[in-house]
């Protein structure tokens, strides 16, 4: 996202005259310009996300209650924001569109952003959940292990499985509470699998979670030579654009061995940044900086603002950082992805297929195709979240929001995969033989792996015991599965009085 975007903020309704220098519309204020007694409840935070919403959304013509002539009058406009003191509420009730999946809000804005940083409090554990057949109980089964976390240092591992928390069975009713309840300590209750039945053992595992816990996205690189391929695997398990230089040290050991063709592992990857995605494209394609790699397309309110040059963005030749790009410059790629991706990691499959062949391999991703900002109240720079403007942020309102405002298109246009994109090679992963990550025989690698060299993998690739995801660890996480834009070096907004009281 480029800067231009937030001068648009001059055109939202924001209630208060143009000699009002405050950064929100608190309550003495909305008394000051009605001239009305102080009301009930306090609004501060109703109204920056009214105020935002109304300008950014991007549904806002599909809600009525965000339309530009939806209020006659200030009263009017401030009984509405009186009309649900739970903020939660208002922002879920009143403000979001029937087919938003993913908008959603923090009290905590410095939680949220902590999280896009990849730091988190977690005891380390990334699991998958789901449903026993014909059953309510639910079982959970651990994807990986994040490095120099607590799960680290205990006796779980990947593939291994769990049915209980604390000796409660887990069901559909009782694992949000039980797993992600205000408890850092929890007892899981582990089970085995054999003869593809799943059964309860008396092995226990205690985790505790930690606080400011950094999870490096690049979870794995390795580097394996099968029939005279030198094929680069990369796990990445989110788009964290903290570790962009990492990423890029990475592709430049990949270059360095000389690899051929590349495996990149995003099947428990939600999302994240679309300027991380970027880059990650252009280091496997090339730094082809005129060639289109997205199009951004906002509310019909806002797109008809910009130009097409201000809408596109272009495969990148160097990082935030001015680092040069390590490009493979490859024509074709392996994407292993699932139900589990989305967002940048569908925006990555999207965005690479008009320019070389995009194998994906696995299941169909989320369908998570628009992208969201980060909002907090601070007025003077049109509500957009800056880190070098903690100190400019309402202190009486610690409140975020993180709406959908826009659609990323490829370079062919294309952009409606809201049922996820269908892969090209359909493989699920099986409970029975999770395999180790990394390795050639572990099953979607193995897959791609076969591809790749035209041979046939000794493997059997038919699937005993499929995942039937209802959920997973990360989606109870602040960030979910959400993909947000960065906007740099925001412009402040201008006020602009439109209602008369």
């Amino acid at each position: 996202m480029k800067k231009y975007l937030l001068s648009l903020l001059g055109l939202s309704l924001f209630f208060i005259s143009c000699s009002k220098t405050d950064d929100s519309l608190a309550t003495q204020e909305i008394e000051e310009v009605v001239g009305s007694p102080e009301p009930e409840i306090d609004v501060t935070v109703q109204n920056f996300m009214w105020q935002t919403m109304n300008t950014y959304y991007f549904w806002q013509s599909d809600v009525p209650d965000l339309l530009d002539s939806r209020f006659s009058t200030e009263t009017e406009y401030r009984t509405f924001l009186e009309s649900e003191e739970d903020p939660s509420k208002f922002f879920d009730e009143k403000l979001l569109f029937s087919e938003d999946r993913f908008s959603f809000y923090s009290e905590d804005y410095k939680e949220l952003t902590q999280s896009f940083a990849g730091i988190s409090k977690s005891n380390g554990v990334e699991f998958g959940l789901g449903l026993f057949s014909g059953s309510n109980d639910v079982y959970g089964y651990v994807r990986y292990i994040v490095p120099n976390s607590d799960a680290s240092t205990k006796d779980i591992k990947r593939g291994d499985i769990f049915t209980g928390v604390n000796g409660t069975t887990l069901n559909i009713d009782n694992y949000i509470d039980l797993l992600f309840g205000d408890s850092d300590t929890y007892t899981l209750n582990m089970a085995e699998i054999a003869n593809n039945t799943v059964s309860d053992t008396d092995r226990e595992v205690t985790l505790t979670k930690e606080a400011n816990l950094i999870e490096n996205p690049i979870h794995l690189t390795t580097v394996l030579e099968v029939s005279g391929k030198k094929i680069g695997y990369i796990m990445y398990n989110g788009f964290t654009n903290e570790f962009d230089e990492e990423l890029n040290e990475a592709f430049g050991e990949f270059k360095s061995a000389g690899v051929t063709d590349l495996v990149l592992d995003l099947r428990y990857n939600p999302g994240g940044s679309v300027n991380s995605a970027l880059l990650l494209s252009s280091m496997i394609y090339g730094t082809h900086t005129d060639q289109v790699f997205l199009k951004a397309r906002y509310n019909e309110k806002l797109q008809s603002e910009f130009n097409d040059a201000e809408l596109i963005s272009y495969f990148a030749d160097k990082t935030d950082n001015n680092t040069p790009l390590n490009t493979l410059g490859l024509n074709k790629v392996y994407i292993l992805a699932t139900s589990s991706s989305a967002s940048a990691s569908e925006l990555v499959i999207n965005g690479l297929d008009p320019y070389l062949d995009v194998v994906h391999i696995g299941e169909t991703t989320t369908g998570k195709n628009e992208f969201s900002v980060t909002f907090v109240d601070d007025f003077d720079n049109g509500n957009v979240y800056s880190p070098n403007r903690e100190d400019k942020i309402n202190p009486d309102n610690q409140w975020a929001i993180q709406p959908l405002i826009g659609r990323n298109e490829n370079a062919n246009g294309f952009s409606d995969y809201t049922s996820g994109l269908v892969p090209d090679i359909f493989l699920e992963e099986d409970l029975s033989n999770l395999g180790v990550l990394g390795n050639s025989n572990e099953p979607l690698l193995a897959k791609a792996i076969a591809e790749i060299t035209g041979t046939t993998a000794k493997m059997d690739f038919n699937v005993d015991l499929p995942v039937k995801l209802i959920s997973s660890s990360k989606m109870f996480t602040k960030t979910k599965d959400n993909m947000f834009m960065d906007i740099k070096n925001p412009l402040p907004i201008k006020t602009k009085t439109v209602l008369q009281p």
